[in-house]
């Protein structure tokens, strides 16, 4: 039966040392972004400080709103320091850029609920501007999609 080195971490452990969830960890094991842990005689997963610094890089990129493929990358790159860092300036742009887009249609969103609200005169329901927009898309002001 293998021991656990002293210096390994269990994966409770490690989740509480990354603030990461146990089954989220898993999840990230089954999918390729955090190696599969070696274990112990008795199957208990071991991990070390690497696997704790990659698990804080993909919580910190998930909680920035990167999408796993593009973690996937950043983790190839950051693997691999002394590659040209184009391609992660070129993945961040493009997600700027997502975020940017989603700000604005947030935006008119907001707008288009403020304006439904402001309209309504909290009369009866035969003539409530929220009810009458949410009935009829013509009634919006944005895009319509």
């Amino acid at each position: 039966m293998t021991a656990m080195p002293a210096s390994a971490l269990t994966i409770g452990a490690l989740a509480k040392r990354t603030g990461v969830k146990i089954p989220t960890i898993r999840y990230y094991e089954s999918i390729g972004l955090l190696p599969e842990a070696p274990r112990t005689g008795s199957n208990r997963r071991t991990y070390d400080e690497a696997s704790a610094r990659r698990l804080r890089f993909i919580r910190h990129a998930r909680e920035l709103g990167f999408e796993v493929e593009a973690i996937r990358q950043l983790l190839a790159m950051a693997d691999d320091p002394g590659r040209p860092c184009h391609e992660a300036d070129v993945l961040a742009r493009a997600h700027l850029a997502e975020i940017e887009s989603r700000i604005s249609r947030l935006e008119a969103l907001r707008d288009e609920v403020r304006r439904m609200v402001e309209g309504c005169a909290q009369g009866e329901v035969r003539s409530c501007h929220v009810i009458e927009v949410l009935a009829d898309h013509a009634h919006c002001l944005h895009e319509r999609h």
